[in-house]
């Protein structure tokens, strides 16, 4: 370590210490001063870690948390970053609260920003990539589709021998020839049929031909096993399958991968692919089937992401949402509860948010009207444009409580007619929501800002 790097890491020690001793947390503030002393600072952070990147659109923080408890059932020591702080400050923190190893070389197992990927690679060379999807999200930072995948694509350049862990079922991911190794997981539970993605899915166009795709099988969005009727183009040759898909409900999930059964402690066949890339992972890392069933079954909490919070009895649910693909899952997954529910909808628009609120418009709020939800709350910095989606949606005035403060909005959670309650919310949303929630000793520790 040079003595610049050194000041650095010490300023940054220091700084986490004062943060998380005195004022209730900082996931980015020691990674800011670290860099401004030593840009290159990640070079000596990583050198002792095999690091596993998982980056894409939606899924990353629950594939992450899955990717590290299958991967500790044979691996002890492993580094991560758990509340989803994924750009270039958020990982180098990561590192800097990392205890030393005592023996061997550890794993790190990092989330990280589409953009944030060469950030990564410009240091480290990482032992594997994993790619969840590619939708279409904060538009302000991304652009289309493409676009995201470049950014990634550029990152993954300077690493030719990393193994890349791909979502078979996405085509985007099918799209470009790259010299490294690379294992496909997908869903493999349905016969052939010959179908099309609904009007207006991004990313449907062969790349080859640019022929509408079709599919022999759909999951959601643009994802299934896809062929171009035109030149051949298809879905390549998976090597990871779930087999058949089982019952699912708003808090559990039952598949089989491979032929053999798992059950997760979470809703939503968008989460079936999180725990399908976290299987890939394990086995790619020789983890045996049986040892990823236990680590699915430990019923694992995930910051924000479908953490249920007991709110003066209130089963509070919040969920991340952040783009019209991942909205949409998320409104079929809380419709498949058969318990009366209310909602609450929290937009930001800040960086981390994207600044582009007209996504909201692009997700189908209209089949919420057809349910009989009898409390919906609105909130955040952007509630008014909240407000008016769902009015236009048909969520009627007098079952509609608008609450910018979302200390009001705990208050009015408290008030509701039902015992479950689901919290739709930004990223930045979300994290204030949840401070709110721990400063009243609803949790036991927020995320300082």
């Amino acid at each position: 370590m040079s003595f610049r790097s050194g000041v650095a890491t010490f300023a940054g020690k220091s700084s986490y210490w004062f943060l998380h001793t005195f004022l209730h947390g900082g996931s980015s503030l020691p990674g800011k001063i670290t860099l401004k002393l030593d840009p290159n600072i990640l070079r000596t952070l990583g050198a002792k870690y095999d690091v596993i990147v998982i980056t894409g659109t939606n899924g990353k923080t629950l594939t992450t948390a899955l990717t590290v408890s299958v991967l500790h059932e044979k691996y002890p020591s492993i580094l991560t970053n758990p509340t989803g702080s994924n750009m270039e400050q958020g990982i180098v923190t990561t590192f800097l609260n990392a205890k030393n190893p005592k023996t061997g070389r550890p794993l790190a197992v990092l989330e990280v920003d589409e953009a944030n990927v060469i950030k990564v690679t410009q240091y480290i060379e990482p032992k594997a990539f994993v790619f969840t999807n590619i939708f279409r999200d904060q538009m302000d930072r991304y652009g289309e589709i493409y676009t995201t995948y470049q950014k990634i694509l550029d990152g993954v350049a300077l690493a030719p021998n990393a193994t890349i862990i791909a979502n078979g079922d996405s085509p985007i991911f099918h799209s470009k020839e790259l010299p490294n190794p690379i294992e496909y997981y997908g869903f493999d539970d349905q016969p052939d049929t010959d179908m099309k993605a609904k009007p207006n899915t991004d990313g449907v166009l062969c790349p080859n031909c640019e022929h509408i795709l079709h599919y022999h099988s759909l999951t959601y969005s643009n994802q299934g096993k896809y062929f171009c009727p035109n030149c051949g183009f298809s879905r390549p040759e998976l090597t990871y399958r779930l087999t058949k898909l089982g019952e699912q409900t708003p808090t559990s999930s039952k598949f089989e991968i491979d032929g053999h059964p798992f059950k997760i402690q979470v809703g939503g066949t968008y989460n079936i692919y999180n725990a399908l890339a976290a299987y890939a992972v394990g086995r790619f890392m020789g983890v045996t089937p049986i040892q990823i069933s236990n680590a699915f079954n430990a019923n694992q909490q995930v910051f924000g992401r479908q953490e249920v919070i007991d709110v003066d009895g209130k089963r509070v649910t919040i969920i991340l949402v952040k783009n019209p693909v991942g909205l949409d899952q998320v409104l079929h997954m809380i419709g498949t509860d058969t318990h009366p529910f209310s909602l609450v909808g929290l937009l930001n628009a800040n960086y981390a948010d994207g600044i582009d609120t007209s996504w909201i418009w692009d997700g189908d709020f209209e089949q919420l009207a057809d349910r009989d939800i009898p409390t919906v709350i609105t909130g955040g910095e952007r509630y008014k444009d909240i407000t008016f989606r769902l009015k236009v949606a048909g969520i009627p005035d007098d079952r509609h409580i608008v609450e910018p403060n979302l200390e009001k909005v705990v208050d009015e959670i408290k008030k509701v007619s039902t015992d479950r309650v689901y919290v739709l919310a930004t990223y930045t949303a979300m994290l204030q929501m949840r401070k709110i929630l721990a400063d009243k000793g609803y949790v036991k520790e927020g995320l300082g800002l």
